[in-house]
């Protein structure tokens, strides 16, 4: 049972990985290799998940693995619309609707069928420029599928997961 301490601590934790997970640049190549260590890293776990990796609001990666179905695709596309619309992590926007009891729903009037609060699409933010893209996996529980994205984030952005890492 999620306690309003332990919402706390991940709301500080993610809004950590957030301002520090920022490549220095990103571009369609960027992001061809994002999603393709992000599926290298679920070939060699056996995950079966889809990947989603966007710059300027146009998809330059996406690859679902086997296993998968396309309502993980149609899971990806709702996490992806609330961090393009809102700039920050689903599982951020979740964790914070857990605390208020809130939803996208009843605080912006969001339809659930094109929006989800929860874990694994994050914003790509690049200092200087500002959110760029989106990078999102589907298919794992959403605090794993979050954790998935933020270590394959850390790799790119040559930063380190302990301090960094949801416990």
């Amino acid at each position: 049972m999620n306690t309003d301490l332990d919402l706390q601590n991940d709301l500080k934790t993610i809004a950590l990985q957030e301002d520090c997970l920022r490549p220095k640049n990103f571009d369609a190549n960027s992001a061809w290799a994002l999603g393709s260590r992000l599926k290298a890293m679920a070939e060699s776990r056996g995950l079966a998940v889809a990947i989603e990796v966007r710059l300027a609001r146009e998809t330059v990666f996406f690859f679902a693995m086997p296993g998968t179905s396309p309502a993980n695709a149609d899971w990806a596309r709702r996490k992806r619309n609330t961090v393009e619309l809102l700039g920050q992590s689903s599982y951020r926007v979740g964790r914070h609707h857990a605390r208020s009891g809130a939803t996208l729903a009843t605080k912006m009037g969001l339809p659930l069928r094109d929006y989800a609060e929860h874990g694994g699409s994050f914003p790509i933010v690049v200092p200087g420029v500002g959110m760029v893209g989106a990078v999102t996996v589907s298919g794992l529980p959403e605090r794993e599928d979050h954790g998935l994205v933020v270590e394959a984030l850390a790799e790119v952005c040559g930063v380190a997961l302990e301090g960094i890492r949801l416990t």
